[in-house]
């Protein structure tokens, strides 16, 4: 029985592994879609499950057997001592853009996580898992009729657009001390694709169209530290304090620039060149702090406010090649910084009767600033969070479903606004494993 279930969650890993692949390399299939990514590295993925997502984002606080939490490696400890878990999810987002009187809009569906965790030894466990770290998606055009301009080229479509996504797959531990004190770290890799193509086409076909851009190839690896200390305030209430730190990271991999000339006979390439990012370029994955302190009254209900820190100014993206963006906007690296709040509710876990009073309720607010500037101005989001866990036959077996509501970039700075709707489904399994059946 323990050899089928290891080998049917190993075929599940597979299988998703397989999805996260083919969604970075398939044409037309965005893991985000948003003007705003045409900048360094794109967007930068919000990280955490499903339950993190419907609680605005927090969990470097906490600490839960109900869940699997990626956000801090020390909390993975804190679980029942033979339990096994897994959790993955998917994400539907719809979006509206505007600029002055300009209008679109775009929706996206993708996979966003997948982990499992296991206990090794008395108060310690291990989880691995695959998570997207940043994703790309744009397709803008613009057409030019201007004959005091073309001459006698016909018009001219001007297009410029990018896909491609840079996951995470990490392996992380933690241990737990006098029931009260963890600490936990996490070993993570970088790597995938980012494509930046620029196309000039005319409508006079005795014109060959011109096409250039950028194939990004991220590798990198990192460390990450957790810490949480829970300190017991009487009548079932805690107050538990958090800490992570994401190590900065030197960005491997190469860049490559191309041109080409296309004709209805040939492609001609003009232009080639390829650098080595980790000899050519001084790139870099900035690394990150976070801090947060929780409240909580058993399972039934906790509290949690997060705040975190990643400083991108020496990362170089706004000096190299592919990653800086040269036109209108100027754009440079920044601090990013985040604020997150969230709150839960389990009105009565044991409840035989009623099924919603075993369900667990979230709501969650947040506000972000960016890693980079444009023109000098912050690029900043905020939202607000809901959701529901809905249990699923025994143990903490659930379906959690929330929603994200909010908004990015302001029109007071002629920057494109974008609202948004994000959906999240996670899906959590929890088993008890290593048990000897007491009769046949």
């Amino acid at each position: 029985m323990l050899r089928n279930r290891f080998l049917l969650f190993l075929t599940i890993a597979g299988f998703l592994c397989t999805c996260f692949h083919a969604f970075g390399q398939t044409n037309g299939s965005y893991g985000a879609y948003s003007p705003y990514s045409v900048f360094g590295l794109g967007d930068l993925s919000r990280e955490g499950t499903a339950y993190n997502k419907s609680m605005g984002g927090v969990g470097i606080a906490s600490n839960s057997r109900r869940f699997v939490n990626i956000m801090n490696p020390a909390s993975v400890s804190v679980r029942d001592s033979s339990s096994f878990m897994a959790d993955f999810g998917l994400v539907q987002k719809n979006t509206i853009f505007r600029q002055n009187d300009l209008r679109s809009g775009n929706n996206t569906f993708n996979m966003y996580n997948f982990v499992i965790s296991f206990p090794v030894y008395r108060s310690s466990a291990l989880m691995i898992g695959i998570t997207p770290f940043s994703d790309i998606g744009y397709d803008i055009s613009q057409k030019q009729t201007n004959p005091d301009i073309i001459g006698n080229t016909g018009n001219i479509t001007y297009n410029t657009y990018g896909e491609g996504s840079v996951y995470q797959m990490f392996i992380g531990g933690g241990v737990t001390f006098w029931k009260r004190l963890s600490i936990g770290a996490e070993g993570i890799y970088y790597f995938g694709n980012l494509d930046k193509i620029y196309n000039q086409d005319f409508s006079n076909t005795s014109y060959g169209s011109l096409k250039s851009g950028y194939d990004l190839m991220v590798r990198g690896f990192t460390g990450k530290f957790g810490l949480q200390y829970q300190q017991p305030l009487g009548n079932d209430l805690a107050l538990v304090f958090g800490a992570t730190y994401k190590l900065q990271t030197k960005m491997r991999g190469k860049t490559i620039y191309y041109e080409n000339k296309n004709t209805a006979e040939i492609v001609d390439t003009l232009v080639y060149r390829e650098m080595d990012n980790g000899v050519d370029n001084n790139l870099k994955i900035a690394g990150e702090l976070g801090v947060g302190v929780s409240i909580k009254q058993g399972e039934r209900w906790s509290a949690e406010i997060d705040y975190m820190r990643s400083d991108w100014r020496s990362s170089g993206l706004d000096s190299n090649d592919g990653y800086s963006v040269y036109g209108a906007s100027v754009f440079s690296s920044s601090v990013s910084q985040s604020f997150r709040a969230g709150f839960e509710i389990v009105p009565n876990r044991n409840d035989i009767r009623y099924y919603l009073r075993r369900c667990a309720y979230r709501v969650g607010a947040y506000y972000e600033q960016a890693y980079y500037k444009l023109d000098g101005n912050r690029v900043d989001s905020m939202g607000l969070t809901f959701g529901v866990t809905l249990p699923v036959f025994r143990w903490y077996n659930g379906l959690t479903i929330g929603v994200d509501i909010g908004q990015r970039g302001s029109l007071k700075t002629n920057m494109i606004r974008e609202r948004y709707v994000s959906f999240v489904v996670g899906f959590n399994i929890f088993d008890i494993w290593f048990q000897k059946p007491r009769y046949n």
